[in-house]
């Protein structure tokens, strides 16, 4: 048998991951020296009221301990596990996964793969990993078909609050000095490989930003065959004007939409909204 296990960053909480047979290791969130499990010990609407009280959150990845029970839980038996993490460049569960595959009692039945993405399309391939182990693939099937589909996903982000990446390091180099000042909108786009968010553009207007995002999606190949993700932090209206445009540009292209957890409103800020296409292999 083979087990499948993630982060939060598939947008799924411990319970739901569990109706559907996946593990679900959350990531983290400190708050005033506290530390919270995404989704399970805090939502998105009590942190968004810690940030009006002008407290500052931050993320952190999840526990190696937790981890490392887990693996040898599983595997206690000769099953395999497949850890699909966070994309390595945004966050350190991939490394904390790998730690925990070292440690752990049977390295050689887990088998950990950097996603190289993040929200909806991290949460498509492990639906997709949990179908095929389901139909009977082995553990190279579905790394491979992990391996393959990084390759087909862009990942764009619109921040309403800067400060929040900046603080979070996950921007590179010149995009730190995008907006600010200038009061323009910054336009993000996930790195190769999942390394870090580099400039793409800014616009004075949002309505501006959507087709610019949606522009370069059509540019770069995308069509109706991708599924299309919007993930939002209590920002449903200029989600909305994004579905819209993609409905638009793509006609009949699956989009979906999802509000953002804890740890991605600590990462990106409230407000934020994240664009994001992939294709199965």
């Amino acid at each position: 048998m083979i087990h499948i296990i993630s982060d939060s960053s598939t947008l799924y909480s411990i319970e739901s991951a569990k109706k559907k047979g996946l593990s679900i290791v959350p990531l983290n969130i400190t708050v005033d020296a506290q530390t919270y499990r995404d989704f399970e010990d805090i939502t998105s609407t009590q942190l968004l009221t810690m940030i009006e009280e002008h407290k500052i959150p931050k993320t952190s990845q999840p526990s190696l301990g937790e981890k490392i029970d887990l693996y040898n839980e599983l595997t206690k038996d000769g099953d395999e596990v497949i850890d699909i993490a966070m994309a390595s460049g945004l966050s350190g569960t991939y490394q904390t996964a790998m730690m925990a595959k070292n440690s752990c009692d049977n390295p050689d039945l887990v088998h950990v793969v950097d996603s190289q993405t993040l929200c909806g399309p991290h949460r498509l391939m492990v639906d997709t990993a949990l179908e095929m182990a389901s139909n009977g693939a082995t553990s190279k099937d579905i790394v491979m078909m992990i391996v393959q589909s990084r390759m087909q996903e862009e990942s764009c982000l619109v921040p309403v609050d800067f400060q929040f990446l900046v603080r979070g390091g996950r921007i590179k180099g010149l995009a730190a000095t995008l907006g600010g000042a200038l009061k323009l909108i910054p336009i993000l786009k996930k790195g190769v490989d999942g390394i870090g968010l580099d400039k793409f553009g800014v616009s004075r207007t949002y309505k501006k930003a959507v087709n610019m995002v949606v522009e370069d999606f059509k540019n770069n190949g995308f069509d109706s065959n991708y599924t299309f993700y919007i993930s939002h932090a209590f920002n449903e209206e200029l989600a909305m004007l994004f579905e819209k445009k993609i409905n638009e540009t793509f006609d009949g292209a699956k989009v979906v939409i999802y509000p953002l957890s804890p740890a991605f409103i600590t990462q990106g800020g409230p407000g934020c909204v994240a664009v994001q296409a992939i294709k199965m292999a």
